[in-house]
């Protein structure tokens, strides 16, 4: 019974080496030997033997060397290159537009390797070269336009530029894709200032403009409300005479009645008056007192 339990460990153990130690070991001593690679996606791999290009690898999988190199693929040297897409973003390129004034154009691009040999050999910085074409072409083609074109233009603006560069990157083995100008912007810090306060003076010349209709506006409506309410007051002040005379025609025909109302509004005339009202006793002797009171001079 024993003797089945070891012999199972050392099975396991066995297994356990070959799966993680010597499996790896043997892997590696055949990549070494040029036996097989593995092409990641997006990748691709160059081999150069004596100075010359052997193999370029951008499938990806799994290649058998022996069987596309023969005896080269172990003393052939590789490089492997990035072939996904990338990008670059160049800030304020200085240009002149047609008036003279400085402006910064802002440029996106994106790229991707398309010849791995090219990019290799006949550039020996091919991404440095190729920002700096992106930089002087949009300095030769977007330089002496109209500056009213270059603010708005953006497109037509981009295209000239990829139409510039694309022939030269292909040299270099890039690809040109998309091709934005994403700002354009000036550079003139006292053009800049000069611009803000000819858009602030405007702004406060709108908003005056505005206001003075408006204050027209409600004058007009104003006057017109005042003219409509003069007349009607004007048309009742003419007929109101009418109306009070017609009415106190009426009452006339009764004379207990109209001396009734005249003693009513003359004492309602009284009463609103808010004058002083002395009162004197009926067959009374205050009056005269009253006056000879003010007959009487004080002593000397």
């Amino acid at each position: 019974m024993m003797s089945a339990v070891t012999k199972f460990f050392a099975a396991a153990m066995v297994m356990f080496a070959a799966m993680f130690v010597i499996e790896p070991v043997l892997l590696g001593l055949a990549r070494m030997l040029g036996f097989y690679t593995v092409v990641q996606e997006r990748r691709c791999k160059v081999y150069m033997l004596f100075g010359k290009v052997v193999a370029v690898l951008d499938e990806p999988g799994l290649h058998f060397l022996w069987a596309r190199m023969g005896w080269k693929a172990p003393f052939a040297s590789c490089k492997e290159i990035d072939l996904r897409l990338d990008q670059e973003y160049i800030r304020s390129t200085q240009v002149n537009s047609e008036e003279g004034a400085p402006m910064g154009i802002s440029i996106w691009y994106e790229m991707h390797i398309s010849d791995p040999v090219a990019y290799l050999f006949k550039n020996a910085d091919p991404r440095g070269s190729l920002s700096a074409s992106v930089s002087n072409s949009t300095v030769r083609c977007l330089s002496n336009m109209k500056l009213a074109d270059m603010l708005e233009n953006r497109h037509a603006m981009s295209q000239t530029v990829r139409a510039e560069v694309s022939v030269t990157s292909r040299e270099w083995g890039y690809q040109l894709g998309s091709v934005y100008i994403r700002k354009v912007h000036f550079r003139d810090s006292a053009m800049i200032k000069g611009i803000e306060e000819k858009v602030v003076n405007r702004l406060r010349q709108v908003t005056s403009a505005i206001k003075q209709d408006g204050a027209n506006q409600v004058s007009i409506i104003t006057s017109t409300a005042e003219r409509h309410a003069a007349i009607e007051f004007a048309k009742a002040a003419a007929v109101r005479p009418q109306i009070v005379g017609a009415v106190l025609e009426n009452i006339s025909r009764d004379p207990e009645i109209a001396a009734a109302m005249f003693e009513i509004l003359e004492t309602e005339h009284i009463i609103e008056g808010k004058s002083e009202i002395t009162l004197v006793p009926k067959n009374g002797q205050l009056l005269p007192q009253l006056l000879a009171a003010r007959e009487i001079k004080p002593e000397a």
